[in-house]
């Protein structure tokens, strides 16, 4: 695997993160970081769903260009988007994956998001239904990248009841790679600096 210019400290670190400064900062900032805020819940929601068939770093060198894009991850705006608006996405420049149906996704699940913090009264309580209001860990931590699952029976869980509600392009494996993203699981290696053991 090659790697980039590491950061000038001694830190052991998931070894996907170091192909690229960009993963670095998300990995040592961000990922497994538990989200409770509903405009987090949206942003990598609609990133994770933006990824389907792309890798994580393409996506998130274009963060900015989606943020912009998506009104600051403003749910209500985005559930009112239209036509017009899909067909200004599609034609941005700045940086998106201009796909017609991720785009038609995206605001399809900020309509079903908002619902959600309706029925609910957000969707940070709505996700956290998942793992019984804790962050899960592995029975006996991993060692190596290729130990991590691709699903679990909480992302199947979370799947089929997103499916339900409407919401798209949030399959099991999208669904898994959301949990690790924000929190719900706990997926850094063993002898990564920011693994811990569950309080």
């Amino acid at each position: 695997m090659k790697t980039h210019q590491l950061p000038p400290d001694d830190k052991t670190r998931c070894g996907w993160c170091l192909v690229d400064p960009i993963y670095i900062d998300y990995h040592d900032l961000e990922w497994g970081t538990p989200v409770h805020d509903d405009r987090k819940w949206f942003e990598m929601l609609t990133l994770e769903s933006a990824q389907a068939g792309l890798s994580w770093l393409t996506i998130l060198k274009r963060r900015e260009a989606y943020r912009r894009a998506y009104a600051d991850w403003n749910v209500k705006k985005v559930a009112a988007f239209d036509e017009k608006d899909i067909e200004r996405l599609l034609g941005d420049d700045s940086g998106i994956i201009r796909n017609r149906r991720k785009i038609a996704a995206s605001i399809c699940n900020a309509g079903r998001f908002i619902e959600v913090q309706k029925e609910i009264g957000s969707f940070d309580a709505y996700m956290w239904r998942f793992t019984d209001g804790r962050a899960l860990y592995p029975k006996k931590p991993y060692r190596t990248w290729k130990e991590l699952p691709t699903e679990t029976e909480e992302s199947r869980a979370m799947s089929k009841d997103l499916r339900g509600r409407g919401f798209t392009f949030v399959g099991p494996t999208i669904c898994y790679a959301h949990m690790q993203a924000c929190g719900l699981v706990n997926d850094h290696l063993k002898d990564c600096f920011r693994f811990k053991q569950p309080d």
